[in-house]
């Protein structure tokens, strides 16, 4: 407990807006995801196209660009020991669910890269391999809300990260990004208690969402179902 008052108010302060930054920074991702996924729906349909593919590497390196930014800060956060309390349990939380942010963005990295190599847009002939499912894409409204997502440390830094990954880069280096954050910070999943917040969020959501959005998410994930019955009756 005195180590908590040996803190200066402005460290307070600077923790305090170091946590915000994660917390703006982990629903950006959630939100990028979520348009990436929705993308990844409409690869190998009819209504996939060269824009669509352009679309889902620009949505990817927003991904790419926001959770390189956020493991940082959480490393730091988690490896300074200057974290209390709720605090600490605070970016805990955030800790947890960006490894499963990261769980999940992989495994759409992973349905883009099988779909793409199996319906490829390299020749005009190669549209007639695609699933005339007769239902039109909205690809470019969900690339636009993507590309509207901000990072919380702006561009400046984003300009002064190494050239970004391609596809199948992207993949292992969240396989080694997940091993290196889970070798400087030891925080077990089991010991991290959930909070209420994220359940009220979910119910907003899901009141907010009209008949027309669901029953459109609900027949666009049937077409990503029929899409993956196919790739597994391939050789």
């Amino acid at each position: 407990m005195l180590s908590i008052w040996r803190r200066s108010v402005s460290e307070v302060q600077a923790l305090q807006a170091a946590v915000s930054v994660c917390k703006k920074a982990q629903a950006s991702l959630v939100r990028v995801t979520a348009c990436f996924q929705q993308l990844v729906l409409s690869v190998g349909g009819s209504s996939d196209c060269s824009r669509l593919r352009e679309e889902l590497e620009e949505t990817r390196l927003r991904a790419h660009q926001i959770s390189t930014g956020l493991c940082s800060r959480l490393t730091a956060l988690l490896t300074g020991g200057r974290l209390f309390g709720e605090e600490q349990q605070e970016v805990e939380r955030l800790w947890v669910l960006f490894l499963s942010g990261l769980e999940l963005l992989q495994l759409e990295l992973r349905k883009a890269f099988h779909l793409q190599a199996v319906f490829p847009l390299a020749s005009p002939r190669d549209s007639r391999a695609l699933v005339n499912t007769g239902a039109s894409g909205r690809s470019a409204e969900v690339a636009a809300q993507a590309a509207s997502v901000q990072t919380p440390w702006g561009e400046a830094e984003e300009k002064g990260e190494g050239a970004p990954p391609n596809l199948l880069g992207h993949i292992v280096l969240l396989d080694s990004m997940v091993q290196e954050m889970v070798q400087k910070v030891n925080v077990p999943i089991w010991t991290v208690a959930a909070s209420e917040e994220g359940d009220g969020e979910m119910e907003l959501e899901l009141e907010g969402a009209t008949s027309e959005e669901m029953l459109t998410t609900d027949v666009e994930q049937k077409r990503g179902c029929f899409r993956g019955w196919l790739l597994c009756l391939m050789p």
